[in-house]
C-alpha cells in the first residue's frame, strides 16, 4: 500500500495483516473476505463491522457441541484465508443461567481457552448476564460527575450562565442519555 496527499505518493509498504485505516478498498476488501463467514456458522450469527457474535440457547449438551464446532469452523475459516482472530478479544456470556461449559477458539495451532464474563462493553452498551440495566447507568452517571469534576477544577470562577452552557453540551448529555434510555 502507499499514501497519496494533495497529489504527492509515499513509497510502496507491504501490508501483511489487518484492514488499511482510511484506505478506499481497505473496507470494501474485509467485506470481500468475511461476508461468507454466516455460510460455516450453523447456530445464531450476528455480524457488525469487525464484530462477530455467535449464540444458541442451551437446552442439552450437544447444543454446547453445536457450539463448539461453530468455534472450530470459524478457526479453519480463519486459517483459510489467514484473518486471524484475536482470542485474547473473545468472549463467553452465559445469559440468564450458569453453564459449565469452557469453549477453546484455535489460532495459531494453539487452542485458546475462551474467557467468561459477566458483563461486556458493545458498541458503548454494557450488556450484563442478568441483562439488567443498572451498571449501565452507573457508568453514564459517573461519567458525568468525572467531567463535572473536571469543570470544576478548571473553571473555579464560572458564573450561572456560562456554567449552563459547559453543563448543557458536556454533562447533561450523558445524564440524559442514561435517564431516558437505560435507567428505570
Amino acid at each position: 500500500m502507499r499514501v497519496v496527499v494533495n497529489g504527492s505518493f509515499s513509497a510502496w509498504a507491504v501490508v501483511l495483516c489487518g484492514v488499511p485505516q482510511g484506505s478506499v478498498l481497505g473496507p470494501l476488501l474485509f467485506l470481500l473476505f468475511v461476508n461468507e463467514l454466516p455460510d460455516w456458522i450453523k447456530n445464531n450469527i450476528c455480524m457488525f463491522a469487525d464484530d462477530t457474535k455467535i449464540w444458541k440457547r442451551l437446552t442439552n449438551p450437544t447444543d454446547a457441541e453445536s457450539l463448539q464446532k461453530d468455534l472450530d469452523s470459524l478457526s479453519t475459516w480463519s486459517a483459510r484465508w489467514q484473518l486471524k482472530f484475536n482470542p485474547e478479544k473473545c468472549k463467553l456470556m452465559h445469559i440468564g443461567h450458569k453453564q459449565d461449559t469452557k469453549y477453546t477458539i484455535r489460532q495459531d495451532n494453539i487452542n485458546w481457552n475462551i474467557q467468561e464474563v459477566s458483563d461486556e462493553k458493545d458498541l458503548v452498551v454494557l450488556t450484563t448476564c442478568t441483562l439488567k440495566i443498572a451498571r449501565q447507568c452507573q457508568k453514564a452517571v459517573l461519567k458525568a460527575n468525572r467531567i463535572l469534576g473536571m469543570v470544576h477544577r478548571q473553571f473555579r470562577d464560572l458564573d450561572r450562565k456560562s456554567f449552563l452552557i459547559i453543563y448543557k453540551g458536556f454533562i447533561r448529555p450523558h445524564l440524559e442519555y442514561a435517564i431516558q434510555t437505560w435507567c428505570p
